[in-house]
């Protein structure tokens, strides 16, 4: 079994990789790694911050890592909040501020198309590889479910009637970005096995 860093602290995105890519891989989180940098998102891409956040591991401990960064798009508000989509109420919000943000600036809008995009950067020897995985939908009305996290409860992916949130993780693992730029990058990795 091969070690691959992941450089996360997010527990909910490094249950849905580890459910992809272990036991093929060890998947090893920043926490393990006594990672307790605060790595900054600087870039204007989802792209680009994928790769500041694996560069700096990179760098900095000499491993093999993947790092992801993940946006909401949505049509009619320009394609926001994107790559900011984190932090998209402002510094000090939280997933619900910026749920509501984008149900507030949407309000009674007939166009509610969306997406999710993941940009996946793998660093292995210095070499680096991009990975994307997209999954398209609607914004509901209002948030639904408790499952997920993130803007989950206000996305209704295409072909469902549920949000993201009321998903078993074991349905959503099936068909979100998140699993489908991950599924790209194992099958990467298999073609080195």
């Amino acid at each position: 079994m091969k070690n691959l860093v992941f450089a996360t602290n997010n527990a909910h995105k490094l249950s849905e990789v580890k459910a992809i890519l272990e036991p093929e891989y060890k998947i090893i989180s920043l926490d393990e790694l006594k990672c307790y940098d605060e790595i900054p998102e600087t870039a204007t891409t989802l792209e680009g911050n994928a790769f500041i956040k694996a560069s700096f591991v990179f760098e900095k401990f000499g491993l093999n890592c993947f790092a992801d960064d993940t946006g909401l798009e949505v049509e009619a508000l320009n394609g926001e909040p994107g790559v900011y989509s984190a932090r998209y109420a402002g510094e000090n919000n939280d997933s619900k501020k910026n749920m509501t943000k984008v149900l507030n600036l949407l309000g009674n809008s007939a166009n509610r198309k969306a997406c999710f995009r993941t940009v996946i950067a793998l660093i292995q020897a210095g070499k680096t590889t991009f990975f994307e995985g997209k999954i398209e939908g609607d914004i509901s009305l209002i948030p639904t479910g408790n499952s997920g996290f993130g803007y989950d409860p206000i996305f209704v992916p295409e072909g469902y009637n549920r949000s993201f949130a009321e998903l078993s993780s074991a349905e959503k693992n099936l068909i979100s970005h998140r699993a489908l730029a991950v599924k790209k990058l194992a099958e990467h990795l298999k073609q080195q096995i």
